[in-house]
């Protein structure tokens, strides 16, 4: 059998038509609609997936048998029913009106193959396995691994027509590379995202603070050129001015500049502030969300911030000021009238005063907390007790920063389980 002709379909606002609401069906549909397709779903039943995206309008389904007729029209058929004979039927039909059918039982009857993707940014890598999925599919992940760690690169040589996604682009930008604000996760090196990763390996610049993940360094190039920001409570730091300015001041030298940050920019990061800096010096930004500590740490020790039938309200809070401060934002009488889940950063200093001023404000003294501590690395560790409780406890264990504190029924929600 020859070979296939590789060839790209651009499929947006044109009719395609799958035959069979089976799993195959289910599979295949999500990357039809990714492409813009308009697609027509022929077959008795469908699986609930499908069966919801024809109910939000994403797909019209058909609720009965094929036809030939069905074929008409289209710009490619996909048949993906669980027997041969109606595939058969369909990929006949297709011929019949010179349309390009995939069949999802039989690649050598069919007319055209799907292959195996993979892809990043908007860059798409496409394989075909001569008949063997399997093969296909090992050759694609060893291909999108090498993507996200950067030891397959795939840079840009000219500018996209459009922005990527997250991508901030200011009134008047300039033509330099921009500065990427990538959340970098909880201390675990493999929590940050894929596309995180692939950033990484392409900086000229990185600006890291101590949340990040340190041994995400180890793997840059030799001629990175590292800026350690020292955001160390009470100690060295870098103030966030000198930090905005030395990511515009890199960009606009013409450096790909990556900011590195633990748990997520946009969650008490100060990536708002970076973000500004930059747009508002003409430097486009690209924002790579990260995996929160607010959310993660509590996770990884086992305590779930929300839980069926114990909480219907989460709250993340910082924790940085204490309630009596004049700089505090908490509207601290409110959160103590939650009965869900409180969650403080940055509030080992203050966790004290603030777990006073809840039970002072009506919060119940025996309420169960936990602080997590250095979440994600080796060194994680929990303390758990009552709000009446919980700062002597973590200051009997010399808990320090970065933790995370719990407060709500949660903290047992898994043990009660």
């Amino acid at each position: 059998m020859t070979g296939p002709y590789p060839l790209g379909l651009r499929l947006a606002g044109r009719p395609v038509l799958v035959v069979g609401g089976g799993a195959v069906a289910q599979r295949r549909i999500p990357a039809l609609l990714a492409a813009g397709a308009v697609v027509m779903l022929v077959a008795p039943a469908a699986t609930p997936a499908l069966d919801e995206r024809a109910t939000l309008g994403e797909i019209t389904w058909q609720q009965r048998k094929f036809e030939p007729s069905d074929v008409d029209g289209q710009w490619l058929v996909l048949a993906a029913t669980d027997d041969p004979a109606v595939n058969a039927t369909v990929s006949a039909a297709a011929e019949s009106v010179r349309v390009f059918c995939v069949r999802a039982d039989d690649a050598a009857a069919a007319t055209a193959w799907t292959p195996t993707v993979t892809g990043a940014d908007d860059l798409t890598v496409a394989v075909w396995g001569g008949g063997d999925p399997r093969r296909s599919v090992r050759l694609r992940e060893a291909i999108a691994a090498g993507l996200a760690d950067g030891s397959l690169d795939a840079p840009r040589f000219r500018a996209p027509e459009t922005a990527p996604a997250g991508r901030l682009v200011p009134a008047a930008p300039r033509p330099v590379p921009g500065v990427a604000l990538v959340g970098a996760g909880p201390g675990d090196p493999e929590l940050i995202t894929v596309r995180g990763r692939r950033l990484l390996s392409r900086a000229d610049v990185v600006v890291v603070d101590r949340l990040a993940p340190q041994l995400l360094l180890d793997g840059l190039r030799s001629d990175v050129e590292v800026i350690d920001a020292a955001k160390i409570p009470h100690g060295r730091q870098l103030a966030q001015e000198s930090i905005n300015a030395v990511l515009v001041e890199r960009a606009l030298a013409g450096r790909f500049v990556v900011r590195l940050k633990g748990g997520d920019p946009f969650v008490f990061g100060r990536g708002g502030e970076e973000a500004a800096a930059c747009l508002a010096a003409g430097v486009p930004v690209t924002v790579v969300p990260g995996v929160s500590s607010a959310i993660a740490v509590p996770g990884l020790a086992g305590i779930p911030v929300t839980h069926r039938g114990i909480t219907h309200e989460l709250v993340v809070c910082s924790g940085h000021v204490p309630p009596d401060h004049p700089d505090s934002l908490v509207d601290w009488p409110a959160l103590a009238r939650l009965r869900g889940t409180v969650v403080l950063l940055m509030a080992v200093g203050n966790l004290a005063a603030i777990a006073d001023r809840l039970i002072q404000l009506g919060r119940a003294a025996d309420t169960l907390a936990a602080v997590v501590e250095r979440g994600g690395t080796p060194e994680q560790r929990t303390v758990r007790g009552t709000l009446s409780t919980i700062a002597a406890a973590a200051e009997r264990e010399r808990v320090g920063a970065p933790a995370v504190v719990v407060i709500g029924a949660v903290v047992a929600a898994i043990a009660a389980g």
